[in-house]
């Protein structure tokens, strides 16, 4: 087993599809919803509220600023999926070029990146989860089995004279708690 895709427990006979490519060209596993799922537009009260108050040159309250901020937070979006890799090898999560288009979906950090030793953590099995942020003005439905993403596996170099991380992956989504 070198590379692949393996379906979470929690999703074990639910009908979820690991990743697959379109294509005999493709470079990308597209990776599916897992569950319907409604992604909030970001044009919220709060944030609207932020906006005209800033639009006035009026300064924000610590509360005002918290709830505006939390309408432009990214939704993690399930999978259901997790990937297992070979040490050396990253997988890659970019956004369907058609999501920004015709769904109003980014991908706020631009490319994902899902280490190896994500595979199997203790904290939620590896799952992968899509971060998308919704930029349209109504809320948008996300079906179960609807493309939200791909996958690229990819090998990746060291530098020279690196010293080696002690640390180990003890969690799951964003686990090495370094700023």
């Amino acid at each position: 087993m070198h590379r692949g895709f393996e379906i979470v427990s929690k999703y074990e006979d639910q009908g979820i599809n690991v990743p697959y490519r379109t294509t005999q060209q493709a470079a990308g596993y597209d990776f599916e919803c897992a569950e319907d799922f409604t992604l909030p537009s970001i044009w919220r009260h709060d944030l609207l509220h932020a906006f005209k108050r800033l639009w006035h040159r009026d300064p924000l309250t610590t509360e005002e600023l918290v709830a505006g901020q939390h309408d432009l937070k990214p939704w993690l979006v399930p999978t259901g999926v997790k990937a297992y890799m070979a040490p050396g090898e990253v997988l890659l999560l970019a956004n369907r070029s058609s999501n920004p288009l015709k769904h109003n979906l980014i991908l706020p950090n631009g490319v994902g990146v899902i280490d190896a030793d994500y595979y199997n953590n203790e904290k939620n099995e590896g799952e992968i989860f899509v971060q998308l942020v919704n930029v349209g003005l109504k809320d948008q439905v996300i079906k179960k089995g609807q493309r939200i993403a791909q996958g690229i596996f990819m090998p990746f170099l060291l530098a020279d004279g690196e010293r080696i991380p002690s640390q180990q992956r003890t969690g799951g989504f964003g686990s090495s708690d370094r700023n």
